[in-house]
């Protein structure tokens, strides 16, 4: 069966990553529009300017962002563009460190493109670090919103390919409405205090694949909003940072259903949870099926497995009302290493809508703490079982002290 479904998923990787190389012309925003790399002079205009000539370009064109250090206080990058375009990041963009100053909740948006390469080893900087500290939004409703580095929005047919974002004053990157893009030795840089700083947030989006990259952040390095449809994640490191997240789901009406997710060949290292669905109690209707996760490394993960469908932060909510999220069609298969914690799995299912073919196997997962050795547990699921289980499957009760 695990053969089976690397074979598949190698199968829809090299058909969905397959980028034609095409001819085009190289415009550059220092030689051809001003742009000057001081780390203080506004980037902004001569970027606007290049992706106006580029997009309106019934030929391929490559916007070139030279080595150096640039300033830039904004960018919203708009198509539908006559033909392909690509933007070839060799340098650093610098964000403006000053939160206040944005007007929106974005630093670089791109939005409606069709067939966009991003390449070329350069970094989009958030400057980041002191806006951390004022983001509470975990907690307090009427926060201000603070920028987000890279918002793709209706992007479809596209590649990022050997990009780095680096301290990002909230999330990295967010997937938005897009099809078929791809994130291919992608690096997220930000230290585990940066808070709300998830890596790459999908939302309501078809195809989206994430391939060899490194994840370093204070957030979950991938999290999966409702609608989130087909996507692919593998070979990705992932550390420091909370984990690969499904969810949360149910908090909002209209949610649209989550399916086909596969997550491959990753390492979690001393993060704070390994991979994770989460739906909230009292919750609004909603699904999420064929979930599988399969061949990941754990390195001192606290909650290396979680199902959580009691997902209740700050105490927001009302956990006598179970979920109205249904779970189906996920497996856990060759998942190995160490926790932190003493609850190596945690498979908590709505007891309104109990998970539904649930798969558990070759599960071998240690702890070494003064607890005793590692435990499992499980409500309101009846997994199948096959391999090694270590720990035994569903042989604790849990608690609400236990709860992560």
């Amino acid at each position: 069966m695990a053969i089976q479904m690397n074979i598949a998923i190698t199968a829809l990787l090299l058909l969905f990553t397959s980028i034609p190389i095409v001819e085009c012309t190289d415009i550059d925003v220092v030689a051809n529009f001003g742009a000057v790399a001081d780390g203080q002079t506004d980037l902004s205009q001569p970027l606007m300017n290049a992706w106006k000539e580029a997009c309106a370009s019934a030929e391929p064109v490559n916007i070139v962002i030279p080595e150096g250090t640039y300033f830039l206080s904004e960018a919203t990058l708009n198509g539908p563009c006559q033909a392909p375009i690509s933007l070839q990041l060799q340098g650093t963009l610098m964000a403006p460190e000053d939160p206040t100053v944005f007007k929106e909740a974005t630093w670089v948006s791109i939005s409606y493109v069709d067939s966009l390469t991003m390449f070329g080893g350069g970094v989009f900087d958030g400057q980041g670090a002191t806006a951390w500290g004022q983001n509470d939004c975990a907690k307090n409703k009427n926060c201000v919103k603070l920028p987000i580095n890279i918002r793709f929005h209706g992007v479809k047919n596209s590649l990022i390919q050997d990009i780095t974002t680096k301290d990002s004053k909230q999330f990295h990157v967010n997937v938005l409405g897009c099809s078929n893009i791809t994130f291919q030795s992608f690096t997220v840089s930000a230290p585990d205090e940066s808070l709300n700083t998830d890596g790459i947030h999908i939302g309501r989006s078809d195809g989206v694949y994430i391939l060899d990259s490194k994840i370093e952040t204070g957030d979950d390095c991938i999290s999966l909003g409702d609608g989130s449809n087909n996507v692919k994640v593998q070979g990705v490191t992932c550390g420091p940072g909370h984990g690969i997240s499904i969810g949360s789901l149910g908090k909002y009406e209209n949610e649209e259903p989550i399916s086909g997710v596969f997550v491959t060949q990753c390492t979690l290292a001393n993060t704070m949870n390994g991979v994770r669905i989460k739906t909230w109690p009292a919750s609004q209707p909603g699904s999420a099926t064929d979930i599988h996760f399969e061949d990941i490394t754990m390195d001192n993960v606290g909650n290396p497995i979680v199902v959580d469908q009691e997902y209740c932060p700050w105490n927001q909510c009302d956990l006598s009302v179970p979920s109205r999220v249904q779970l189906s069609k996920l497996s856990f298969k060759n998942i190995r290493g160490t926790s932190k914690t003493q609850i190596a799995v945690k498979l908590i299912c709505s007891s309104g809508l109990p998970c539904d073919e649930v798969e558990l196997a070759d599960i071998d997962l240690t702890y070494n703490g003064p607890e005793g050795p590692a435990i499992s547990q499980c409500s309101n699921v009846n997994p199948v079982l096959s391999g090694v289980q270590n720990p035994a499957a569903c042989s604790s009760q849990p608690t609400e002290e236990a709860a992560p």
